[in-house]
């Protein structure tokens, strides 16, 4: 009979296998005790595989309190351009601003969001397009558990009959809602912070105080 050998490990890089070990400590059940990352990703445009990411921004939230002086921001070398975008996020092909690669924005971004929630307006499109980034650098997807602003803003609708609810709501809406500033909006740690105001003010409404009770 022949022995059973031990499945090898993927070769990944090291800095995988350090945010892959941050999974092995168990979130705390309490709200406030949490850390929460909240994100935004400038794009040239919203296909997962021709389009690529200019911008990951991010803030972490910490006890209802932003954290500013842990802000994330990264630029990532563009090699596709798209001029309509390009309107929108004020990102030039040739920008002055310092850019990395993406498998670097990728790796730092990583060792920023270690298991931390990640919060977004409707987040899985900024999570697909982080996980096409990873797929392309050969790197399995993100492990992190996720929020979204408009699903938990929704929620907060139906605690109230009065209110006729839309079939979508967008980041606009929701700053509008919560007076909040909209000077840096489509910037992608603009538009972060924008999140993070309504997201605070949002579980603050649905009064919840277990972490279960946002990711239900």
């Amino acid at each position: 009979m022949w022995p059973f050998s031990k499945k090898k490990q993927l070769e990944l890089p090291n800095f995988w296998w350090e945010y892959e070990a941050h999974f092995k400590e168990k979130l705390p059940e309490d709200i406030h005790e949490n850390t929460f990352v909240v994100l935004d990703t400038e794009t040239t445009g919203f296909s997962m595989t021709k389009d690529r990411m200019l911008c990951i921004g991010a803030l972490k939230l910490l006890d209802n309190n932003i954290v500013v002086k842990e802000s994330f921001e990264v630029y990532i070398q563009q090699e596709h351009y798209n001029t309509e975008s390009a309107e929108i996020h004020g990102i030039l092909k040739k920008t002055k601003r310092n850019s990395i690669s993406e498998l670097d924005a990728l790796k730092q971004f990583l060792v920023y969001a270690k298991n931390h929630i990640l919060v977004g307006h409707h987040v899985m499109f900024d999570i697909n397009m982080i996980n096409a980034a990873l797929k392309r650098n050969g790197l399995p997807k993100l492990k992190n558990k996720t929020l979204d602003t408009e699903s938990l803003y929704i929620r907060t609708l139906l605690i109230s009959t009065v209110v006729q609810q839309k079939e979508r709501y967008s980041l606009d809406d929701l700053a509008k809602k919560f007076s909040i500033s909209r000077k840096d909006r489509h910037t992608a740690l603009g538009d972060a912070y924008i999140t993070a105001i309504a997201f605070l003010r949002t579980i603050e409404k649905l009064k919840s105080q277990k972490i279960k009770d946002l990711l239900r």
